[in-house]
Order: C-alpha cells, then structure tokens, then sequence
C-alpha cells in the first residue's frame, strides 16, 4: 500500500502554560510570586513532536482525543497552523481537553503540573487504521498518561510494522514512579527506536532488570548500561542527555553525539523536537550516527524561544547549524 503520510504520531496534545523562571521554591499560603514570561502555547510531547517534524518538511498527522471546549480548539488551531493534519482528532463530548502548567527555574529544571482530562480516556478506537497502514512511520508518546493507548500499543505499532512501517516511542516521565515493570516489554518488542531522556532511560532499565542489576543502574555514569539493558528487549535506545549530547545503543554498538552550543532560553520540548529530528533523518536515508547528530542539532536549536515550538529549525536551519559545529551531512 502506498504511504498518504510520512509520520503518524499518537499521543497527548494540549495548551500548555509556560511560567519562569522562578528562583525561589513554589510559595503556597496564598503568596503570589512574579516570574518574567509566561505564554500559552502548544503542549503535549506528542503534538510538539508532530509540530517539529512538519516543521522540517515531513507529512505528517496526529491522532489523539480533545475534548470539546476552548482548549480543544486552541490544540487543533495550533496543530493546523504548523502543517500537521488533524483528522484523526477526535472531540470528546464528555471529558475536557488535558492543561498543563510548566513552571520553569534559571537553572532549565522545571516542574510539570498535568490535568490529565481526555487523556485517560484516549485508546485505540481514536487511531484509525487506515493511517498506521499508510504512513511511514509511527511515533507514540507520553505511554503513562495514556493507559488504555499504552495497553493497545503493542497490537497498532504491530499493524503498522505488518504494512512496513517504523515505529518508536517516547514514554516520557512515570508520575507513578512505577514505570510499569514487565507490562512495557511486549511494546517495546515493536519498537524500532526507543526516545528516552537520560533519567528516564535509567529509570526504565531499572524496572526492566533483576533486582540485583536495577541497584547497578542508579546513576548517571551507568547510562550506557542502561540504554543495553532497554536495547537487549528490542529497540534501538536514543538517549538524549543534554548538554553531554546524546547516544544511540542497539544491544552491541554504542553511539555518541556531542551536544551543539546554545545558551537556552528554555528547554520545554526540546527532546520532542530531537525526538523529530531523529525521524526525519532517519526517514530521509541518514546513517543512525547522522541521524543522531541531527537530532541534537533540533533540540539544541529549539531551546531559542520559549514554548516547546516557536523555535523548532527548518532541515536547512539544522544543517547549517551543524556546519557550523564541524558536521556535515
């Protein structure tokens, strides 16, 4: 069958309201603190990753659930605006669209604040089939805040690999910290390209291995250790780790890629947008060690603006930007 889309992602869309950066710890007892910026922007790691992928040039649809109020179509003006195609989202007459409130310190940690609203009612009825089986790729996102997506997952990234497709997934944080040991597997068993971020990579191996080797993967230096453990259950595992850049394991060869120089205004979505970048190159024919370069060219780039994407590069925006580092694609 011939592919209508190049990216298919599913996943959460919503506003996001973006405050900071605050510098001193959240004051309750009805204190009121004054922070320099605040925006309402587009939010949701899938929607800012469709956003990034369209962005550099490739088709792209969403697929997810909003509900039916001012929000909702705030996310599907957003959506439009930036070249992704809404088709696939549905409105939900019941449930209210998913709002989150970021709020951002000076040194880019940030605390994410979630109403999940449509979110815990999004499954496998919102993503039509005719779609995994005429895109490219497939791109999930946010499997925690989803569970009834998440527990389809395994069978719709199946479809879509049965028509030839590529798939990957972003999980995202686990605000449960459980991180659903044993119950991620058999999704990951079809997934071509795992995107965590470096804490969620060792978080994930973590709840993966025995107890014995979760104790060995507690820190930062055990990252590579980590992304095997994530690799040995079938993926590619993509970890991007800031300013220390970002690597590439799948289960024998480990790849790095140096992070490329910015001085971030902020860092909200910056992995959803190396998460696009990832994609695009790698749809485009680049090698994964390119492709990984490229990736944390986008992110870095998309940390220019505030918001998760008034700042996401054009392919030639990203090129040249790593030309201008020392890298040629």
């Amino acid at each position: 069958m011939p592919h209508t889309f190049d990216l298919l992602v599913i996943g959460d869309a919503n506003p996001d309201i973006v405050l900071g950066p605050l510098d001193a710890p959240l004051a309750f007892g009805q204190r009121e603190q004054l922070v320099d910026t605040g925006l309402l922007t587009l939010g949701g790691s899938a929607a800012i990753m469709a956003c990034g992928a369209a962005r550099l040039g490739l088709k792209v649809a969403f697929a997810g659930r909003v509900g039916n109020d001012d929000a909702g179509r705030f996310v599907r003006t957003a959506l439009d605006a930036r070249g992704v195609n809404t088709d696939a989202l549905r409105v939900d007459r019941g449930l209210p669209t998913p709002l989150t409130v970021v709020v951002t310190r000076g040194d880019g940690d940030r605390t994410i604040l979630t109403s999940p609203g449509t979110l815990s009612a999004t499954g496998p009825d919102d993503i039509p089939e005719a779609l995994l089986t005429s895109s490219r790729h497939v791109h999930a996102a946010s499997y925690f805040l989803l569970p009834e997506l998440a527990d389809a997952l395994p069978e719709l990234l199946a479809t879509a690999r049965a028509q030839g497709a590529t798939t990957s997934l972003d999980t995202n944080d686990d605000p449960s910290g459980e991180w659903a040991p044993g119950r991620i597997d058999a999704t990951l068993a079809v997934t071509d390209f795992l995107l965590p971020n470096a804490q969620e990579a060792l978080a994930l191996a973590s709840a993966a291995a025995s107890p014995d080797a979760a104790g060995s993967l507690a820190t930062a230096d055990s990252l590579e250790a980590a992304a095997g453990t994530l690799a040995a259950l079938g993926p590619r595992v993509v970890v991007k780790n800031g300013a220390d850049g970002a690597l590439v394991h799948d289960g024998r060869t480990l790849l790095r890629a140096p992070a490329i120089p910015a001085r971030p205004l902020d860092t909200v979505g910056a992995g959803d947008s190396f998460d696009a970048g990832f994609i695009a190159a790698f749809l485009r024919g680049l090698s994964i060690a390119e492709a990984l370069a490229f990736a944390a060219a986008c992110g870095a780039l998309s940390t220019r603006a505030h918001g998760g994407t008034a700042a996401q590069p054009t392919w030639d925006e990203a090129r040249t930007a790593l030309a201008r580092n020392g890298k040629n694609l």
